[in-house]
């Protein structure tokens, strides 16, 4: 069955990379034109880095995080290069079609055996998901922290041989998210604790260095969120007045969850919109998609997901764990449905990556009929 997922894996990877790209560069095109109309954070990146020199964007680049970063790395582009708002655009495209790949390898090489959903094989389906795409092809956060994260967890896969992978990712989503870089050594050094198929020594050695940076950045990722003291209550201050800014009625597609309880939150960040939310088509599309990913989680569900998880691969392991702490963080810090699809954009590949190994496993116990 593996030699048989093999030869089929081999005979469509090229041209699953074709309809892969292909589905990128439609959704660049849709995403140039959402976003091409003087506003928005797309068009602030790009008209700022218009406006800086060399000598102002500098500073930017090397010492600012979040937003003004963006505007000291946008100079390259539509300053320095003089790039207009389209081919700034395809530039960031290509950085999250670069990071879709990454994502494409982890489970191309972690994941043994393809699975099937009512008939539909989910390798590599799942990769098809056009809110994956949109929300990695245009200029932004969202493109730059998909592409750095990607890249850090590939480089996982071979530490001795990708560790400037390792630290370039790593570094680049602290410039741009310090919360985001935070969780990703919190989750991936915990993951590589708990991998039996490492020596402790190696695991201990491993772990402590990344817990030993989440240490280090904890203070910026603390002044990044103007959190002044680590509490539950001054978490649950933070959270608390940010789904309020965010929940106001000019931000569009916005859910009050102040009062939902945690797994409704937790929920909400997962697998909302649904059809009940739908305000225009992008909320039509996420809504079919949702739908999808929550049969298969209906389903991930049935087949041992903690055995499940407790077997796979380090990295696999690692990027669960992202998913689930970045969920539980900052499902109660987001009140508007729009902010939560392009926040989710960055855990979605973990999600999907989990699902394949979860069936994948259940597979190779012969405890479902997932393959069939």
């Amino acid at each position: 069955m593996a030699k048989q997922f093999a030869k089929t894996i081999q005979e469509c990877y090229q041209s699953s990379l074709w309809i892969m790209l292909g589905m990128h560069m439609l959704t660049t095109i849709g995403f140039y034109f959402v976003t091409n109309n003087g506003g928005g954070d797309a068009w602030g990146y790009w008209h700022a880095g218009r406006g800086l020199s060399w000598e102002t964007a500098m500073p930017l680049l090397s010492e600012a995080k979040g937003t003004y970063f963006m505007h000291g790395f946008n100079y390259f582009f539509s300053g320095f290069l003089g790039l207009g708002f389209f081919a700034n655009t395809c530039v960031y495209a290509f950085l999250g079609f670069w990071g879709m790949l990454y994502f494409y390898r982890i489970a191309y090489e972690q994941v043994p055996l393809n699975s099937r959903f009512q008939g539909l094989k989910l390798f590599p389906f799942l990769f098809y998901i056009p809110m994956l795409h949109f929300w990695s092809s245009g200029i932004g956060k969202d493109t730059l922290l998909f592409w750095s994260i990607g890249m850090f967890a590939y480089g996982l896969l071979n530490i001795p041989k990708r560790f400037l992978l390792i630290a370039f990712g790593f570094l680049f989503a602290y410039a741009v998210r310090p919360h985001v870089a935070f969780l990703l050594v919190a989750a991936f050094g915990t993951a590589y604790i708990l991998d039996g198929r490492t020596s402790m020594g190696k695991r201990l050695f491993l772990g402590a260095i990344m817990f030993a940076g989440a240490i280090v950045i904890l203070p910026t990722v603390m002044d990044y969120v103007k959190i002044e003291e680590i509490s539950v209550e001054s978490i649950e201050s933070y959270s608390d007045n940010k789904a309020g800014l965010l929940s106001r009625s000019h931000t569009g597609s916005s859910v009050d969850i102040s009062g939902y309880p945690p797994p409704l939150k937790w929920f909400t960040f997962l697998f909302r919109p649904l059809f009940f939310d739908i305000n225009g088509v992008p909320a039509l599309v996420a809504s079919f998609e949702n739908l999808l990913l929550l049969l298969i989680f209906f389903k991930v569900m049935r087949n041992k997901p903690v055995e499940a998880f407790r077997k796979a691969p380090f990295v696999i392991k690692g990027l669960t764990l992202f998913l689930i702490l970045g969920t539980v963080l900052m499902s109660g810090a987001l009140g508007n449905l729009g902010v939560m699809i392009r926040m989710r954009n960055m855990f979605l590949p973990g999600m999907m990556i989990y699902f394949l190994w979860v069936l994948s496993y259940a597979q190779v116990k012969g405890k479902s009929n997932v393959g069939s």
